[in-house]
């Protein structure tokens, strides 16, 4: 199996954590590896919908961002990237303050399509949120940094 290059795990989480909806959520990648992914957003008013709760569509962009970064350190190919063709969630329980804790787990990568989960809880564990996503993979659409990234895997 082949082993993750720490260096490109580094630069890549940087790099998300600095992209402009990351920002807009205040969304972390906190960790990230071959077949999982930790990320978690510090809520805030601007996340509340009218009735004082946490919207859906947080939930809905934690969820995707979790189970897309379970699966992308697993594709071979260092060119290529993904994207979502399917997204099902099941909202839990509400929440109106703390932390979104989102974990991704892979279920499945295949040479065009990917799947995986994502569970979400509270700082206590409480479970607010679960879901599953499709993943297509684009070959050729890898991410776009400048610098280049250094290799993907060791070797």
């Amino acid at each position: 199996m082949k082993k993750l290059n720490p260096e490109y795990i580094e630069r890549v989480t940087q790099f998300v954590n600095r992209c402009p909806y990351f920002e807009l959520l205040s969304m972390k990648l906190l960790d990230v590896g071959l077949g999982f992914s930790l990320l978690e957003i510090n809520l805030a008013e601007k996340h509340l919908q009218p009735f004082g709760f946490v919207h859906g569509g947080v939930y809905a962009s934690i969820i995707d961002a979790a189970a897309f970064w379970a699966l992308f350190c697993g594709i071979e190919d260092p060119n290529a990237g993904a994207t979502t063709v399917d997204l099902k969630l099941n909202y839990l329980a509400p929440t109106v303050s703390g932390k979104l804790i989102a974990k991704g787990r892979r279920i499945k990568l295949g040479k065009t399509l990917g799947y995986a989960e994502a569970t979400v809880t509270d700082e206590n564990r409480r479970i607010l949120a679960h879901g599953t996503s499709t993943l297509m993979i684009l070959p050729g659409n890898g991410l776009a940094m400048d610098p280049p990234l250094p290799p993907k895997f060791s070797v």
